[in-house]
C-alpha cells in the first residue's frame, strides 16, 4: 500500500499497487475485493475503484465496520491483497452517433465511482456534469471539479432536487438507496425511466459470482450483483 489519507470524518482515500494486463484496466463503477487480515474478518470488503493510474489505483471508502476500520489503520508499506478489478461498470455503448451528455449522481461514499467515470467518458468525448451529496462537509470537491465539465454540491439537502433528468442521454447514480430510488421516480415522471443505471451496493463472499451471497430479484430473475453488476438499468431493479 502507497498511502492511506483521511479526506474527511469517517473517509479515506487509499492507494495501492496494482499490476493491470491493458485488457483489465479499471472502468467506472467496478469494484475490487481488498482484505488486509488473515482470517478475522472472515470476508474481503467490495470498494469501489476510485482512479487507476497505470499500476497505481485508487479506493474512496467510508469506515462502517471492522474491515474498513482496519483499512482505516493502514500506513504506506502495509500489505494489501487486492482482487479485481470485477463487475460490470457504466455502459460505454450508448450512444451510436456523437457521444452524450451525461449526469452522474453521487451521494456520501457513493460519489466513488464518479471521479474515474468523469474522466473516462469525457476521455470518450462525452460532457459530464456530477452531481454530489453529502450529508456532512463537502470533501474533495476541487478534485472533481478538475475532472467533469461541472460539478453541483449539496450539503444536507437532497441531491436530486438539482438534476433535471431531460437534458441528459444518460444518468448514472451511486449512494443510499434512498437518493437512487428518489432519482429513479424523478426519471420516471420525466418520461425518461429508461436512461438511468444505478450501482447497488451488497454484501459480497466471494465477488465472482460462485456463492450466489448477494443475489437480487430483479426484472429478469434473479441477478447477482457482484458479477451480473453491481451497475443494473434502474428499470430492471428498482
Amino acid at each position: 500500500m502507497r498511502s492511506n489519507r483521511q479526506v474527511s470524518p469517517g473517509f479515506y482515500l487509499l492507494e495501492a499497487e496494482l499490476p493491470i494486463r491493458p485488457d483489465r484496466i479499471p472502468r467506472a463503477g467496478q469494484f475490487c475485493m481488498l482484505r488486509s487480515w488473515d482470517s478475522i474478518p472472515v470476508l474481503s470488503r467490495p470498494i469501489s475503484v476510485f482512479d487507476a493510474q497505470g499500476s497505481r489505483v485508487f479506493f474512496l471508502y467510508k469506515t462502517v465496520g471492522r474491515g474498513t476500520a482496519i483499512f482505516s489503520r493502514l500506513n504506506p508499506g502495509d500489505s494489501l491483497t487486492i482482487q479485481g478489478p470485477l463487475g460490470n461498470g457504466f455502459p460505454m455503448d450508448l450512444w451510436s452517433n456523437a457521444p452524450g451528455r451525461i449526469a452522474m449522481v453521487g451521494g456520501g461514499a457513493g460519489i466513488a465511482p464518479f471521479y474515474l467515470g468523469a474522466k473516462q467518458y469525457r476521455g470518450a468525448g462525452c460532457t459530464v456534469d456530477l452531481y454530489l451529496g453529502f450529508s456532512g462537509a463537502a470533501f474533495l470537491t476541487d478534485e472533481y471539479r478538475d475532472r467533469a465539465d461541472s460539478v453541483t454540491v449539496n450539503v444536507g439537502g437532497r441531491i436530486t432536487d438539482e438534476i433535471d433528468p431531460t437534458g441528459y442521454d444518460a444518468i448514472f447514480t451511486c449512494g443510499p438507496e434512498i437518493m437512487m430510488k428518489a432519482l429513479w421516480e424523478k426519471c420516471k415522471a420525466c418520461g425518461v425511466g429508461e436512461r438511468i443505471f444505478v450501482s447497488l451496493e451488497a454484501r459480497m463472499a466471494c465477488g465472482v459470482g460462485a456463492c450466489y451471497g448477494c443475489s437480487k430479484q430483479t426484472a429478469g430473475g434473479n441477478k447477482k450483483v457482484c458479477k451480473d453488476g453491481p451497475v443494473f438499468p434502474a428499470e430492471d431493479v428498482l
